[in-house]
């Protein structure tokens, strides 16, 4: 009789894992951040259940509503929440830290209309969200993962936006923007092969910053280092 090889259940199991958009490096948390988890989750914070969401119920009304997919220290996210208070803003981010400073900012502000996940953004669209019930969804700055063989760890990619084609209403917008000239080529790639979306510039085209983007403290290091930031606003066809 021949003994199986006691690697195939763990090669089976690597096969079988997701590639993760992201590694979890817990920096370190301050107090700060830590009080905001303490004071500030029950009124901000989403517990991933694995189950379609009542966004209605969530934020007690019915209105237009935008995901932000890893918002990193929140600064766009609480600008863009206090700004357009008409809407209602989702942010999805995996690293504590700056899910602490965004509740800081957010009660600082005194907002309503912004509610917060801190788990894998994949399966929050997949599992929680509602077939087009989002108006938007912005993806700034993603990990460019630089290297080749990193390449496939990349957010951006054509089952990623065919997921999030199925919850943008039609007309609706998808809004990515990258610092990494190479991944700019990569979304546009992507973005141009998926018959769901429309570029509103034009197939190919970028376009300039809009006013609801302000310009952050990440983005302008990238400047400082001598990147050239693209925004790609797509339409939900």
């Amino acid at each position: 009789m021949t003994g199986s090889d006691p690697s195939s259940d763990h090669k089976d199991t690597d096969r079988r894992r997701p590639v993760r958009s992201f590694v979890l490096r817990e920096g370190r948390i301050t107090p700060a951040q830590q009080r905001a988890f303490d004071a500030h989750w029950a009124r901000f914070g989403l517990d991933y259940k694995g189950q379609p969401r009542d966004l209605d119920a969530v934020f007690d009304r019915r209105a237009p509503r935008v995901l932000e997919i890893g918002f990193g220290n929140g600064e766009a996210l609480a600008w863009a929440a206090t700004h357009d208070p008409d809407r209602d803003y989702i942010g999805v981010e995996v690293h504590r830290p700056g899910v602490g400073r965004l509740m800081n900012a957010l009660a600082e502000a005194e907002a309503t209309n912004v509610r917060i996940y801190r788990h894998d953004a994949v399966e929050v669209l997949r599992e929680e969200i509602a077939p087009e019930s989002l108006d938007e969804v912005r993806v700034w700055f993603p990990d460019p993962w630089p290297k080749k063989r990193h390449h496939k760890r990349r957010l951006i990619q054509p089952d990623f936006v065919a997921l999030i084609a199925t919850r943008v209403r039609p007309g609706g917008l998808l809004h990515l923007a990258t610092d990494w000239a190479e991944y700019a080529e990569h979304m546009i790639e992507v973005m141009e092969a998926s018959s769901a979306w429309r570029n509103r510039e034009g197939p190919g085209n970028v376009s300039e910053r809009p006013a609801w983007r302000i310009e952050t403290h990440f983005e302008r290091r990238g400047l400082r280092l001598g990147h050239d930031v693209c925004d790609l606003i797509y339409e939900r066809q």
